[in-house]
């Protein structure tokens, strides 16, 4: 299933969208906790981005192992294969990263909605859910950047 589209590897399709999805959550989730008085202009994006990007992330987890099964299967070894395993590493984190940075986003969004179903919640909360917005968001544009750059390096590192 996460193996080809029209020919070539799922995973290359989907690590486009991850280096778009990942930055921009992690830069509206920011923004939404910074600047409360433009929430009611990014809180639909934000909820999109928040459903849609670990739903992404996903996809590219289990595209990249059909891709790195096919390719222990073609007898890759040695440094590449290593290389592929350090990129899956990092995948396996962003990916632990962004499912709780979807979730954080959507409970921030229900919280300040101000909707009268919303039930009064501690004061508290608030904060931390911005506080572990933020966070993930920053640990999320670092490990983004980290798996890119091993994939590219892995892909195109000897050829240039």
């Amino acid at each position: 299933m996460f193996e080809k589209i029209l020919g070539l590897p799922t995973h290359v399709f989907v690590v486009h969208a991850m280096v778009v999805f990942v930055p921009l959550l992690a830069v509206l989730a920011i923004a939404y906790v910074g600047l409360p008085r433009w929430r009611h202009r990014l809180d639909w994006a934000l909820g999109i981005l928040a459903v849609v990007t670990p739903v992404t992330a996903f996809v590219a987890v289990e595209s990249g192992e059909a891709l790195t099964d096919a390719l222990v299967a073609r007898g890759y070894q040695g440094q590449i294969l290593d290389q592929i395993f350090e990129h899956s590493r990092y995948g396996d984190i962003l990916f632990r990263i962004v499912v709780p940075l979807g979730i954080v986003a959507i409970a921030l969004l229900v919280v300040t909605s101000g909707h009268p179903r919303v039930p009064r919640l501690p004061a508290l909360v608030t904060p931390v859910l911005a506080v572990a917005a933020v966070a993930l968001s920053l640990a999320a544009l670092v490990y983004v950047a980290l798996t890119g750059h091993s994939g590219a390096e892995a892909v195109w590192g000897t050829t240039l």
